[in-house]
């Protein structure tokens, strides 16, 4: 933790590392997304999976010894634990449509309270869009997480009421990780299941677009 009310990119990996099950089979997207690969440990059993085409993912490469032949969806350099294989585009997108991947973590400009996610797109005239396979994966996984800051570089929060950027996918998104807290969408609204060590709970509504709950009792 960086500061006070606040967990540090590093962190927010390390907390949604220790969310997933073992045995999963996930996608990880660009950005925030690809830090949880570092924090998942040999104890655990996950599956990676890049849509560039690539399953069996490790942790990133020690300084020095990247292999740019060997690259996740971002373009970053990546390890390839034992059993892992390389196949075609068209084949990994048939993972990823076809339910066959257990949960995607993927970054996010906006998260409504009924699950929405717009990731793509700002709506800005000037912003440059990227869609990817961020369509298929929301839609595709069994589960759909987002790991984002808590607000925008100007302070607006990112979890509001409805989206204003372009969407996504609609009613996806089941948790959401932030620098802040760890929330999860539901019929009920959105609860708090976690907060950052020194943050109070009027301190995270007051830093949020959509009322919040809090989980009763211990996580």
């Amino acid at each position: 933790m960086a500061a006070s009310g606040k967990w540090t990119k590093d962190r927010m990996a390390a907390i949604v590392a220790r969310d997933i099950a073992d045995g999963a089979v996930v996608n990880l997207g660009i950005g925030l997304p690809t830090l949880v690969a570092n924090h998942l440990g040999a104890a655990k059993e996950v599956m990676l999976h890049s849509e560039n085409g690539v399953i069996g993912m490790g942790p990133a490469p020690p300084a020095g010894e990247e292999d740019y032949d060997l690259i996740n969806a971002g373009k970053q350099p990546v390890t390839l634990l034992p059993g892992g294989a390389f196949f075609h585009h068209a084949d990994s997108f048939a993972m990823m449509r076809g339910g066959h991947l257990d949960i995607c973590v993927l970054g996010a400009f906006q998260v409504a309270a009924n699950g929405d996610l717009a990731n793509w797109h700002t709506g800005a005239p000037d912003a440059i869009p990227a869609v990817g396979g961020a369509m298929d994966l929301a839609i595709g996984a069994r589960q759909t997480w987002v790991m984002m800051e808590h607000t925008t570089k100007s302070g607006e929060p990112k979890l509001v009421e409805r989206c204003t950027c372009p969407l996504t996918g609609l009613a996806c998104v089941k948790r959401v990780y932030t620098d802040l807290a760890v929330l999860e969408i539901g019929g009920e609204g959105v609860m708090v299941l976690e907060m950052a060590e020194g943050l109070t709970f009027d301190e995270l509504q007051a830093r949020t677009g959509v009322a919040l709950r809090m989980m009763p009792g211990p996580r």
